[in-house]
């Protein structure tokens, strides 16, 4: 009798359970940063114990700085949201986790900021005064006197680049402050599921 061939099925879990290997192996731990070069410096403020618990306001805190790390830096997000939770006084851990998908995502979000930032210039053209390009141009020129190449990215490189930068300093802080109401809201729905829940079981038990 001939054998028949097994045909490959994916295994269930296997993908996520290497989505869930890769984020741990990605989040750090309180020796991974100790070990770090680059934040060994500030290693005694980011090892606080109050930025290593999870409560009602580190949460909240830890949303907005792990996506407005992922929306203003392509690169370096993750320990940059590590440093940014400091004085935001946000959980360290989640706010690096948060920025995880940022590696496959910011690319969209800076193609949005893009026509988010021309549309904004092309209002602001109508403003008496265009208050945001007179004031991208003093940029600019500022740039421009420190550095050439600095100045003419400053500049737009073809005006892409200030437009882009418009779009980002607008959905920063816009999807900072939405991140930071969900995960607000996704707390408080997990107190309260586990309070009914305690009050479900201390009322079976009487």
């Amino acid at each position: 009798m001939e054998a028949r061939r097994r045909t490959p099925h994916a295994r269930p879990g296997v993908t996520s359970g290497r989505i869930v290997a890769w984020a741990r192996h990605h989040v750090p731990t309180q020796e991974s940063i100790r070990r770090n070069r680059l934040l060994r410096p500030v290693a005694h403020l980011i090892l606080r114990p109050s930025l290593w618990r999870l409560n009602r306001r580190s949460v909240p805190r830890a949303a907005a700085v792990g996506v407005g790390c992922t929306v203003l830096f392509p690169v370096a997000h993750m320990p940059l949201s590590a440093l940014a939770s400091v004085p935001a006084r946000a959980n360290v851990p989640l706010a690096v986790a948060i920025t995880i998908p940022g590696t496959f995502v910011f690319g969209p979000i800076w193609v949005a900021a893009h026509y988010l930032g021309r549309w904004i210039l092309r209002v602001d053209r109508e403003v008496p005064g265009h208050p945001i390009a007179v004031n991208a141009h003093a940029i600019a020129a500022t740039a421009h006197a420190h550095d050439e190449v600095l100045g003419w990215w400053a500049r737009g490189g073809g005006h892409h680049v200030v437009p882009t930068i418009v779009g980002l300093l607008v959905l920063a802080p816009v999807l900072s402050a939405a991140a930071y109401g969900l995960a607000a809201l996704a707390w408080r729905w997990r107190v309260g599921r586990r309070w009914r829940a305690r009050s479900g079981a201390r009322t079976a038990a009487r």
